[in-house]
């Protein structure tokens, strides 16, 4: 299957102690089971999202909720994190690599749906917080 959308952050769950896991899948179908694993897929469109985080979850549940946020407004978001992202995993010499392992292969052109970007823009925000880390254009 070819990925247009994968981010995996495997190397941060080094960081987290809970190995169980929930899935998501299906046409951006938000069935969540009860762990900390997230996999958003949509096959027509060929691209699969991975979040392995502990804690996100329950995080997750804390934030505003869907359809806070427009996706105009998501998408904006997103397009300048994995900006920023992307560079950082560029440059192992200035940025952890355990924190910024794989780029992000995210094509503005594509539509993903909201589904898939409010759960990218959230997870970008909770990296940041709990990873101490500032992206351009992030919340604090």
């Amino acid at each position: 299957m070819k990925y247009l959308l994968f981010f995996i952050a495997i190397s941060l769950a080094v960081y987290s102690c809970d190995s169980t896991k929930s899935t998501m899948k299906g046409n951006t179908d938000t069935s969540v089971v009860e762990n900390d694993t997230i996999r958003i897929a949509n096959d027509s469109l060929e691209y699969e999202i991975l979040i392995i985080e502990s804690g996100f979850n329950s995080w997750l549940v804390t934030q505003p909720p869907r359809q806070h946020y427009g996706l105009n407004y998501l998408e904006n978001k997103n397009q300048f994190f994995v900006s920023e992202y992307n560079s950082r995993v560029r440059s192992p010499q200035r940025f952890n690599s355990n924190l910024y392992p794989q780029e992000i292969n995210y094509d503005y052109n594509t539509d993903y749906g909201y589904e898939v970007n409010y759960l990218l823009y959230n997870y970008f925000v909770y990296f940041q917080q709990k990873y101490n880390q500032h992206l351009p254009g992030g919340r604090r």
